[in-house]
């Protein structure tokens, strides 16, 4: 099995915030094919008109069903369950999100124009001091 290596091992800081997601069905829009670990999706506030706003690149790492982050890029991750979120520019995160991403906050998971599936915001972890650096 191919080892995920966690995104703060590579990035230095903690997450910016937790989610709890689910995935969209093929019928519903979403994928056909699973998901793994290191999905590089986008990310779009509900509400949001992307054609004024756009998309933000947001990666998210999935957890286990005991919120530890999934360490194999193999196997496929739940179709509904909690994930660490990574904001990638750092001028985005000081800009944007810090004023957006609050609790309760209403998401999807982005390909392009297409959700992929939706998300809550459930736990802001780093979002506040990564925005400082």
């Amino acid at each position: 099995m191919e080892e995920w290596v966690p995104y703060e091992k590579v990035r230095n800081h903690p997450p910016d915030f937790r989610i709890r997601y689910r995935f969209y069905s093929e019928d519903e829009g979403g994928r056909k094919n699973p998901v793994f670990q290191g999905l590089r999706c986008d990310f779009a506030y509900d509400g949001d008109n992307i054609k004024e706003t756009g998309i933000f690149a947001i990666h998210p790492e999935f957890e286990d069903e005991f919120g530890n982050i999934v360490l194999y890029k193999d196997l496929p991750v739940s179709k509904q369950g909690t994930a660490r979120m990574w904001i990638l520019f750092p001028v985005m995160r000081r800009e944007v999100h810090i004023h957006r991403i609050k609790i309760g906050v209403l998401g999807y998971f982005m390909a392009g124009s297409r959700r992929l599936g939706q998300i809550e915001v459930i736990e802001i972890l780093g979002l506040n001091t990564n925005a400082l650096s």
